[in-house]
């Protein structure tokens, strides 16, 4: 097993890592920014070394001070998180070449899933459903026009080296798709280096449904179920629960069969993500992108299947085999997470400033997994999440009642917060049911 590790991430992410790896007795090392010099993960590791300034091109995306970092600690691992570097290709084959253990998949695979296009274009071809779409990136408004077209509107674009529901936008017409065209393709050129676009059919009512994938140091790939991700606001997510309430067992056969498929045809190892987008009415499913490193919602897997993601992680990364049987794989129970965020309830803008008071729920089925604590700065230099309130139960109507009562005495005072919102959506009859699709919020609104 490894025994160090420097975990190149930040807030709540970094002390999920970091505790897993004292649990392990391993070596745990955070960097951090100066604008997070007082939050608990930098207190909680066994040594912190300070890498930049708040900006995070300066700090957390800063590949020189992270590996100046590993060295001078005797790191002998780097374990990503999400976000910032953790699906970068580039950095993945740096950490290696330096001698050190990645935590997460091959660089190799970083690059096939990294594009839309291309990696729309494997799946295709290893037998896992994706939509109608462009196999190559429109070159410019006319053949994004043509394309649309012959695929039939609504069309989504979308930047082909976005994700995590970034770049990306509706057209219902001709008219539209010139808008957004223009719109999606600048915004690649600028926040990914890349203004590559990707133009596929929409679909207007539809569930967004993942399946946590895990290679194996073997080279075996399991799939570890289903994930229900369908309430979003701006194709972001806010809550995930699994299993998916939506879900057949005869569908749950098929999908976890496809995402088996799509990470054999990478070669993956480690722990990544199929993302499906679900028609209910129809029950087919297609391939929206994968990603290639620990998720935000992994928590709820880990209550179903009984395991500690990060854990098995580090074990692949290892070269151990892992600690469940992966031919006897038996889930149990529901789980369900939401993403307590530093933003206005119902318009979802951020909204940094000073924790006065924070008083997190506790009892039976309840875990949160927070960033933050009373008498912290919640800056707009990063990500808004504040913690994930994660309930669990033997069913889901359990887990809904306890959610409730979690949310009712989850106490934030100082920055703006999106509590509120899970209070209203915890009385919804649609989210209750479990009917509910990707365009719930909006209809909340």
């Amino acid at each position: 097993m490894i025994e160090s590790l420097l975990v190149a991430n930040r807030g709540e992410i970094a002390r999920r890592i970091i505790r897993t790896a004292k649990r392990l007795g391993i070596r745990a090392i955070a960097v951090y920014s100066e604008a997070d010099a007082d939050l608990p993960f930098v207190a909680e590791a066994d040594e912190a070394v300070l890498i930049g300034p708040p900006n995070p091109a300066l700090s957390y995306r800063n590949t020189e001070a992270i590996l100046a970092a590993a060295k001078s600690t005797g790191a002998q691992a780097i374990h990503p998180g999400y976000g910032f570097l953790s699906e970068n290709a580039e950095f993945a084959r740096t950490v290696e070449a330096s001698g050190l253990i990645w935590v997460g998949p091959d660089a190799d695979a970083i690059t096939a899933m990294g594009d839309k296009i291309n990696a729309r274009n494997l799946m295709a071809a290893a037998g896992v459903p994706v939509a109608p779409g462009t196999t190559d990136p429109a070159a410019d408004l006319d053949a994004a026009v043509s394309a649309a077209a012959e695929i039939g509107y609504p069309v989504m674009v979308k930047a082909a080296a976005g994700g995590g529901g970034m770049g990306m936008g509706v057209a219902i017409d001709e008219a539209a798709l010139r808008t957004e065209y223009d719109k999606v393709r600048a915004f690649a050129e600028r926040m990914f280096g890349d203004g590559s676009v990707l133009i596929e059919r929409y679909f207007p009512r539809v569930r967004h449904v993942e399946v946590q994938i895990l290679g194996l140091a073997d080279g075996r790939v399991v799939a570890l179920g289903e994930r229900e991700c369908s309430v979003q606001r701006r194709n972001q997510k806010l809550v995930e629960e699994s299993p998916s309430p939506a879900v057949s067992p005869e569908l749950r056969s098929r999908l976890l069969a496809a995402a088996v498929r799509a990470g054999e045809a990478v070669d993956y190892r480690n722990a990544g993500t199929v993302e499906c987008l679900f028609d209910p009415a129809t029950e087919d499913f297609f391939f929206l992108e994968m990603n290639t490193r620990l998720q935000v919602e992994h928590p709820v897997t880990e209550y179903v299947y009984g395991i500690d993601l990060v854990e098995e992680q580090l074990r692949v990364a290892s070269g151990l085999a892992p600690t469940f049987d992966p031919d006897a794989l038996t889930p149990g129970g529901h789980a369900m997470e939401m993403r307590i965020n530093a933003e206005d309830p119902k318009r979802f803008l951020p909204g940094p400033g000073v924790i006065r008071t924070w008083v997190e729920p506790a009892g039976e089925g309840v875990r949160v997994d927070s960033g933050y604590t009373e008498g912290n700065t919640v800056t707009p230099f990063y990500d808004s999440l504040l913690a994930k309130l994660i309930i669990t139960g033997a069913t889901r109507a359990e887990v809904l009642d306890r959610a409730r009562d979690a949310v009712a005495a989850f106490q934030i005072e100082g920055p703006k917060n999106n509590v509120p919102f899970f209070a209203e959506l915890l009385t919804n009859e649609e989210f209750r049911s479990g009917t509910y699709d990707t365009a719930i919020v909006s209809r909340m609104r």
